[in-house]
């Protein structure tokens, strides 16, 4: 299942990064021919960029929200919830063995 979600992501983030560089060749083009300023074309670029980032970590955030609730549903322990086993454990070895 990790493994699906991994290569997902990964398949999105290529297709990102062909559109990205499709969306630049596209402006260069255009600030060419002179149908938009080289500031225009720059500004444009960057607010692409920036709606991406904001995008590419919102989606971030639903997939570990998906994930972690996926988790509970299967009742798999957490990294963390397995820490905490071993913390307690190591506490419960100290006081037996005074």
């Amino acid at each position: 299942m990790l493994d699906f979600i991994k290569k997902t992501m990964l398949t999105g983030i290529g297709i990102a990064m062909k559109t990205k560089d499709e969306l630049e060749e596209w402006v260069k083009e255009i600030v060419k021919k002179g149908e938009m300023s080289e500031n225009e074309g720059k500004s444009f670029l960057d607010d692409l960029k920036k709606k991406s980032k904001e995008a590419q970590k919102d989606f971030e955030e639903k997939i570990e929200s998906k994930f972690k609730d996926l988790l509970k549903k299967a009742d798999i322990a957490t990294r963390d919830e397995v820490n905490d086993l071993k913390n307690e454990i190591e506490e419960l070895k100290k006081t037996v063995s005074k």
